[in-house]
């Protein structure tokens, strides 16, 4: 009798699409080059699949809503993130670079989990019971017992969740978890989507808090298939310099709160430390009167955050001048340098540019704009700006600066932390409805276009 042979197929990293061949753009994402080949594991023959009772769908005005149940961490910049602390029965992925202290920050959130009589479960495929002792032993003591266990087979992992009945669970990581039944290693598209899939059904049906570390790749996405992300409820990022000691917990996916809320801690030699006030972190040790670094207002959720944003220019020697950009998008300081040779006649084509925003963070938002084209002039002009100034606005491509949301709660941040001057859109200084007790002293310049922003300077 001849042998039955075996079948492969193929799938998509980034969407999860399947086919019988391999293909060089993904149909359905329109990636290039993201299909991978993996084997096909049949059904075992002869079972009789038993279907349930069709279910009658509900009517929305019949559907009651009862408050979510969370579980707070105790620590105030994790569950900031989580929107308010755990939802019961939620599957969250937390994805970086190694190193960077995931494992530590989960492992923190299990000693006050278990402060509280939470019965939690830290099941590891990387590390042995005795290396996350150690470990646990740098962070402090641990006042009731952690459930520990060393294990990749999610098979004896899922009965032991199953026995147990922990309240939360710890997956470190996905990447190393396997089933026998699937015939490809462990990381693969099948082993990760099958593992995750096998996780949702025990948290949605056992109500149990399901964390999932994750590994990411060169290009700071969680590595495997991109429908990981879509599977589960909650998705962080674990952000920063391995040489800085700042470290920023992003969300970029939650079902449960928002999406811009973000978490900064420091680390130290007993783990990681809140952050309760960013912007006083952020600016220490900035240089007094230095041409080149303007302090700039982003916010980050609800939260506004003062950072320090560096320029250096400088006549290049290459045919092509150098632009780098740390802690910010580099097309928008090609933009801004772009705006800055054409409407205020700076001639900017033959110059270097680095531009830096200090402390490890990464900020997109376009009120970064002004501090940007202020730290560049000031920079050129080897002009410094008074030390007690501050500036946020979005420039546009005619020079124009444009107005940015939620402007008070940027200006009272500035005058709480004893800053005299803010430059401003002058739509938003004319919006504002602030006393003298509040401004603290803080004078208000309003800016309508960059040519203003010169004269200010």
């Amino acid at each position: 009798m001849a042998k039955s042979k075996n079948k492969s197929i193929f799938f998509c990293r980034e969407c999860g699409y399947e086919s019988s061949k391999w293909q060089g753009q993904c149909p359905s994402c329109k990636e290039w080059d993201t299909f991978v080949e993996e084997p096909v594991i049949k059904a075992s023959g002869g079972r009789t699949v038993v279907r349930g009772e069709a279910k009658e769908p509900s009517r929305l005005s019949e559907v009651r809503l009862e408050e979510e149940t969370r579980i707070h961490t105790q620590i105030g910049e994790l569950d900031r993130v989580l929107g308010g602390g755990i939802i019961v029965g939620s599957l969250v992925l937390v994805g970086g670079d190694p190193g960077i202290g995931k494992s530590t920050l989960l492992l923190q959130m299990c000693r006050n989990l278990v402060a509280k009589n939470c019965k939690v479960l830290y099941v590891s495929g990387e590390e042995s019971v005795r290396q996350i002792k150690m470990r646990a032993d740098r962070l402090g003591s641990f006042e009731q017992e952690l459930l520990l266990l060393s294990e990749t087979d999610l098979d004896i992992v899922a009965d032991t969740i199953a026995r147990l009945k922990p309240d939360v669970v710890i997956i470190d990581s996905i990447q190393t978890m396997y089933r026998e039944e699937i015939g490809s290693a462990p990381g693969s598209v099948s082993q990760v989507r099958e593992t995750t899939s096998t996780l949702l059904r025990l948290a949605k049906g056992m109500a149990i808090s399901v964390f999932i570390v994750g590994h990411v790749t060169k290009e700071g996405v969680v590595a495997g298939p991109r429908v990981l992300e879509h599977m589960v409820d909650t998705v962080l990022y674990f952000e920063g310099d391995g040489g800085a000691a700042y470290r920023f917990l992003r969300s970029v996916k939650n079902r449960f709160g928002s999406t811009n809320e973000v978490g900064v801690f420091e680390m130290r030699g007993n783990g990681l430390a809140e952050v309760a006030n960013p912007s006083e972190y952020m600016l220490q040790g900035k240089p007094e009167n230095e041409p080149g670094s303007v302090v700039a207002c982003s916010m980050e959720g609800t939260r506004p955050i003062l950072v320090e944003v560096q320029a250096l220019i400088c006549q290049t020697n290459f045919n092509m001048p150098r632009r780098t950009a740390a802690g910010t998008d580099y097309n928008r300081v090609s933009l801004l340098m772009a705006v800055i040779e054409k409407r205020l006649g700076v001639r900017m084509c033959d110059m270097d540019a680095y531009i830096n925003v200090a402390g490890g963070m990464r900020i997109n938002e376009p009120a970064l704009d002004l501090g940007i084209v202020t730290a560049i002039l000031s920079c050129y002009r080897n002009q410094s700006l008074d030390s007690q100034t501050i500036c946020f606005g979005e420039v546009g491509l005619v020079g124009e600066v444009r107005a940015v949301n939620m402007a008070e709660q940027r200006v009272l941040e500035a005058a709480r932390l004893g800053f005299e001057r803010c430059i401003l859109p002058e739509v938003n200084r004319r919006q504002l409805e602030l006393s003298q007790e509040q401004l603290n002293g803080l004078r208000l310049i309003g800016v309508n276009n960059v040519h203003e922003l010169l004269e200010v300077m």
